[in-house]
């Protein structure tokens, strides 16, 4: 069993970082069972920028937190940097995220009694990383908000707020960083800003990054581009 930062050591060919396989999920309802995900299949390769698109409740966001294993599928599987979801625990998957994989919410989900400095900082000292604090400045200057370093979240604008997340989910320097509309809650230019911010820290990480978005204009931006349609996905 993997340990917190313990690196992984890919044992799928050098460019798949993440493949799901005949991935469906089910789950009771008052009618019956209720088809989330119709048996997915998804492969993705190292460094490549993927968005996946499609209307409320088509089951985006479903897939997401399958592909990350924060969920598990009724049927199929899942490999997440060599490494196979389906059939691990909840601690063994975590094993597998710490260090090598990050993750940006629609709702931020900063810690509200952590500055900015120390919300960038956490991941790092879970995953047993040396120099936290000087990291944590380092990615705070390089994305602008030094100067916002010992603010508390509520001392924030949304922008600032998802720009902290954004510095805490590289923060680890992951190879797999998943996001899950990262500018929804943002105005037009705020939200570029920190889609540009993504692009860079890709660029300069070789992350490979996992885009759930209602925004056209991002999705066209990616190396490939997936809708999701009651529960089946399809290239764009």
């Amino acid at each position: 069993m993997l340990q917190p930062g313990e690196q992984i050591t890919n044992h799928l060919p050098a460019e798949a970082v993440l493949t799901a396989k005949h991935v469906s999920k089910t789950v009771a309802g008052p009618g019956g069972e209720l088809t989330i995900l119709d048996r997915v299949d998804l492969e993705i390769s190292a460094g490549e920028v993927v968005a996946i698109t499609g209307p409320s409740g088509s089951g985006k966001s479903t897939l997401l937190g399958i592909l990350a294993g924060l969920d598990l599928p009724s049927e199929g599987t899942v490999q997440l940097l060599g490494h196979a979801l389906v059939g691990s625990d909840e601690d063994e998957r975590a094993a597998i995220r710490a260090g090598n994989v990050g993750f940006v919410f629609q709702s931020f989900q900063l810690l509200p009694s952590f500055t900015a400095l120390e919300n960038v900082m956490l991941p790092m000292e879970l995953a047993g990383l040396p120099n936290t604090r000087q990291q944590a400045q380092d990615i705070l200057q390089r994305i602008g908000l030094m100067d916002r370093a010992a603010h508390y979240p509520t001392q924030l604008s949304g922008g600032e707020q998802q720009r902290v997340a954004l510095a805490r989910a590289f923060a680890v320097k992951p190879k797999v960083l998943f996001a899950d509309e990262p500018t929804g809650n943002l105005d037009s230019a705020t939200g570029e800003r920190v889609v540009q911010q993504m692009f860079d820290l890709r660029d300069d990480l070789g992350t490979t990054l996992i885009l759930v978005t209602h925004d056209v204009q991002l999705a066209s931006r990616c190396d490939k581009h997936y809708e999701m349609i009651s529960g089946r996905l399809t290239a764009a």
